[in-house]
This record gives C-alpha cells, structure tokens and sequence, in this order.
C-alpha cells in the first residue's frame, strides 16, 4: 500500500512527490554510483552517470523482488549542480526510461565530493513492497 501526501492548495510537485506514506517490507540501498558490475566508471557524463545510477538500484531492488514501482524515497548525492540543471532533460529520459512514471519522495543534495573521485552522482534508494 502506498499513498502519495500532497496538502491541498499546494502545487504539483514535477518529478518528485512531498511525501509518500506505505506499509510493508522496507529495502534500503547503499549509496550507488554509475559504475558497471565490475566497479568501472565508463563516462564523465553525469547524465550517463545518473542511467547507470538507476540501472544498478534497479538490479539491487530486483533481488528483493521490488520493482520501481514500490520506490518510496530517494537522496541523490550530486557534485555538480550546474551540469545537473544542464543536464536535466537528459536525466528525465533516463529516469524515465528506467523507473517510469513513479515519482517517490526526493532529495538532491550538492556534495564537495564523493568517496570514488570519477563518480558526480550517488543515489540511496528506499522501497517498500507491501
């Protein structure tokens, strides 16, 4: 079960939700970055960055049978803030393409810097199956 919490009068949120209330087996993942399964980061794009990002949470939220869908909470971790407003067309297809129209509740945070120097985005994800 999963309810978005939009207050009336509020506007519409675009590309996020104000708060999500759900009831069931919560997963949480680790901070993910866009490297592929063997810990190899192939562009500087923060674009291509982010694509890989969402396809490595998806594989990790597979192996507890969740899909996008029950994705209830995100932080993304960025280090450029300029190339993600650049980039943010880009990012939506990809986010998109990936996730699809489920909108959890987010947060996007400009970091100095991320553990693994060639990474520009981490993400933690929260889910929720009921």
């Amino acid at each position: 079960m999963k309810k978005i919490l939009q207050p009336e009068g509020w506007p519409q949120p675009k590309g996020y939700s104000n708060g999500i209330m759900a009831e069931g087996a919560m997963i949480f993942t680790g901070g993910i970055i866009g490297w592929d399964e063997n810990e190899i980061i192939h562009s500087t794009h923060l674009a291509d960055q982010v694509r890989q990002a969402l396809l490595n949470t998806v594989a990790v939220l597979n192996e507890a049978n969740a899909k996008p869908e029950h994705i209830v909470r995100m932080t993304w971790y960025i280090t450029d803030k300029k190339a993600y407003l650049d980039q943010g067309k880009e990012i939506g297809k990809h986010y998109r393409e990936i996730l699809g129209k489920n909108f959890p509740a987010m947060a996007l945070v400009q970091v100095i810097a991320l553990v693994e120097d060639k990474a520009k985005v981490e993400i933690e994800t929260t889910a929720v199956i009921s």
